[in-house]
């Protein structure tokens, strides 16, 4: 890499809500491959989920924005809410590339519950050549990645990293069963970001 390029990291994901997992995974990523600024991406419209079932795209914004702001390394993006269509992620990362002028590498930040579906993601064998994955896993969690590693062959060996993070039992999914049940969800968010869901009234009557 030429040593004038900046080292960006790209944590993409639904927010619907973000959670301490994920800052925790961003950060430690962020020190172990000495990461200039890790960028949160908001997805617009995820192509596996229907719209239908996501909080709408200017609560998760905010609650990124609200959840990332202490940290001076950690920034956020509205590149895919601005665009219409599928939020796929080439098309994140070709418009992130002209938008630094070719003078960042980036690295795009994934949790084990993501990386297996990799095969699945379109034109993935082109977008290895434009990023890097960092696969956050679990001890003990590796050969989930070393399966996918494995599976794409020399790019795949060069292209995707594994990095063992703090286990942290927490999602998105059972943040938002907790408040359909009324009970806590203090200290698995930001404070800020508790106190933005109950003052929207968020997720109270979402069925999933």
């Amino acid at each position: 890499m030429e040593q004038n390029k900046r080292k960006l990291g790209i944590m993409g994901g639904t927010f619907d809500p973000i959670h301490i997992g994920h800052l925790v995974t961003a950060e430690a990523v962020r020190m172990e491959y000495g990461l200039d600024e890790v960028l949160f991406v908001p997805a617009g419209h995820p192509p596996h989920k229907s719209d239908a079932n996501i909080t709408p795209m200017l609560h998760r914004y905010l609650m990124t924005v609200m959840a990332t702001c202490s940290n001076p390394f950690f920034s956020v993006s509205s590149i895919e809410m601005d665009r219409s269509g599928p939020s796929y992620t080439i098309d994140t990362v070709k418009a992130l590339i002209e938008q630094y002028g070719g003078l960042a590498e980036f690295y795009f930040i994934t949790g084990t519950d993501t990386i297996h579906e990799l095969p699945t993601w379109h034109n993935i064998t082109e977008l290895l050549h434009l990023c890097r994955f960092v696969g956050a896993t679990r001890p003990g969690c590796n050969s989930m990645i070393d399966t996918i590693i494995e599976r794409f062959g020399e790019i795949g060996s060069q292209r995707i990293h594994r990095l063992a993070t703090p286990e942290l039992e927490i999602s998105s999914t059972d943040i938002r069963e907790r408040i359909r049940e009324g009970r806590s969800i203090t200290y698995i968010v930001p404070e800020s970001v508790e106190q933005y869901i109950i003052k929207e009234k968020l997720y109270q009557n979402r069925s999933k």
